[in-house]
């Protein structure tokens, strides 16, 4: 999942953006509101991270940006502006959450998850492909009874197929769901990590097949038996 962060405060952002990293999301940091409204015009995001004291205005006056161009993404506002009327005001503007600064990290992911289950609701099934399947609202797969642990960026490709299954998906939204605003992507680097997909789900018995659909991306099927 991709969450988009707007703080200006460097070592803050930084000190986000690593924890939720960890927790395998994609994260992209900006720090102004215009830039904020390019990422939102660019990337679809599951949660926006929003101060309000930046440098070119109160992030409050973005949430509308945000319902028009993406309803279904949950707003978390973090400031220093800690009044009741204040934390009000931001919730009644359309935030879903509040959380004033000094704050723990640890209560930010708790929040960031109880959005989440939130915006996919509890009877979301999740999606089975062979004997593979994916929990988008935990963001666990399955092989059978048998989880299966993936690094980051596998979980993330996964997800984009899954979400997709029998769909060819393009390698520029591949793309786009797999790697941040600031990520380094070196050439290939799609292909290497899909070989390296494919490889995990075959030791795995996952019983479903990545095709190759050349020049355009790629799409997840059951595996055909003889």
């Amino acid at each position: 999942m991709r969450i988009l962060l707007v703080e200006d405060h460097e070592e803050l952002a930084g000190q986000i953006a690593k924890q939720m990293k960890h927790a395998g999301f994609i994260v992209d940091r900006v720090a102004s509101i215009r830039d904020a409204e390019r990422a939102l015009d660019d990337y679809p995001y599951s949660v926006t991270l929003l101060d309000r004291r930046l440098p070119d205005g109160d992030g409050l006056s973005l949430v509308p940006h945000i319902r028009k161009r993406q309803p279904a993404s949950r707003v978390l506002m973090l400031t220093a502006l800690d009044a009741v009327d204040q934390r009000i005001e931001g919730l009644d503007a359309g935030a879903d959450d509040y959380l004033t600064k000094p704050f723990n990290l640890d209560e930010l992911m708790a929040r960031i998850r109880a959005n989440l289950r939130r915006r996919e609701g509890d009877e979301t099934p999740p999606v089975v492909v062979g004997a593979l399947s994916f929990d988008f609202s935990t963001q666990s797969v399955a092989v059978g009874d048998r989880p299966l642990m993936l690094h980051r960026r596998e979980l993330c490709l996964l997800e984009a197929l899954m979400r997709r299954s029998g769909r060819v998906v393009k390698r520029q939204k591949l793309m786009s769901e797999i790697y941040g605003i600031d990520d380094e992507i070196q050439p290939h680097a799609l292909t290497i990590l899909v070989s390296r997909l494919r490889s995990r789900l075959d030791d795995a018995d996952a019983g479903v097949d990545i095709h190759s659909a050349r020049g355009v991306g790629y799409v997840i099927t059951k595996r055909r038996t003889c």
